[in-house]
């Protein structure tokens, strides 16, 4: 009957923990916590309507992609900017995607140029803010962001080199927004299109410096004074 019980009720608290994850994750990406900020489980527990069991679920997640840590007295906290972690994600990227670029730019077919032109226009013509995004950049165009650059390194054709990029994406996507934030001046439409465009004139050595370059200026925001929170 213990069995039964725990299959019936499990999928329910399943969903919260779901709930409770995404409301999280979405509230760290949108810089409701600033950098720093302590998550404390009862607090979200009582705002969330949950138990702490649900919220620790959604927390353990949260700290899986990189976007929480949980402190040695075992509570839990958004990383800082001083965080060395960015610096060493930044480093790694800008070892490995210009390298896997130049291999896609020699490696990639016709079906590849269309793909980088497709996704290119896509991000282009996606708004970047939504009045519903304030001052944060809208999920639609951080998708395809995202899909951007990786269609620029999918004609390499290897997909272990694509799982690396999709880690080193996933745990650098926090430190992205908070660049982003303190660079609101920064032409990030002309450094995709430069991008784009040396890719497909197979132009290896510009497309690599170019992306090299936009990889650094990320990373570089966050060395600078700290953001002011609103």
């Amino acid at each position: 009957m213990t069995q039964t019980d725990h299959t019936s009720t499990s999928p329910g608290k399943q969903m919260l923990s779901e709930q409770v994850y995404a409301h999280l994750r979405d509230a760290i990406m949108r810089g409701k916590y600033a950098p720093g900020d302590a998550l404390k489980p009862q607090e979200l527990a009582k705002e969330q309507g949950v138990s702490l069991a649900v919220v620790r679920e959604a927390l353990v997640r949260v700290v899986g992609e990189g976007l929480a840590d949980r402190l040695p007295n075992r509570g839990f906290a958004v990383p800082s900017f001083s965080d060395r972690r960015w610096q060493e994600i930044a480093e790694a990227r800008r070892t490995i995607e210009p390298v896997v670029l130049r291999m896609s730019i020699e490696r990639g077919d016709v079906d590849w140029e269309a793909r980088v032109r497709a996704a290119h226009h896509r991000l282009a013509r996606t708004p970047p803010y939504t009045p519903e995004d304030g001052e944060h950049y809208s999920e639609a165009w951080s998708k395809a962001h995202r899909v951007f650059h990786r269609t620029l390194l999918e004609g390499c054709g290897n997909p272990v080199l694509l799982e690396t990029f999709d880690r080193l994406w996933t745990a650098s996507e926090l430190a992205r927004r908070w660049s982003a934030r303190r660079t609101p001046e920064r032409d990030g439409i002309s450094e995709h299109r430069r991008l784009e465009e040396a890719a497909l004139a197979r132009d290896a050595d510009t497309a690599a410096e170019v992306l090299t370059r936009h990889l650094a200026q990320t990373a570089a925001a966050l060395n600078q004074n700290p953001v002011k929170q609103a």
